[in-house]
């Protein structure tokens, strides 16, 4: 299922080229991710790992996540809050 949302998520995401000539890449329902390239298959790789960083982190803090497509990942997600790391 969480490949299934950062697909679907990556649907959304919105590109534009900037005066530099290089690409911005930003995906508008998961706030804060932005993702800049030199070309745009750059920006894309870029942004595909931006997000999948935000997701972790979401997760480990139990913030909750946008849903994207009926694709609800609030359901069951175990989260860490509260465990001791070394």
């Amino acid at each position: 299922m969480l490949l299934e949302y950062v697909d679907k998520a990556m649907s959304k995401a919105e590109y534009e080229m900037l005066e530099d000539g290089t690409y911005m890449g930003r995906i508008a329902p998961c706030s804060g991710i932005i993702a800049f390239g030199k070309t745009l298959y750059e920006c894309q790789n870029e942004l595909k790992s931006v997000l999948e960083g935000w997701l972790i982190v979401k997760i480990r803090h139990g913030d909750p996540l946008p849903v994207i497509e009926r694709i609800d990942l609030n359901k069951g997600i175990p989260t860490l809050k509260g465990v001791a790391y070394e």
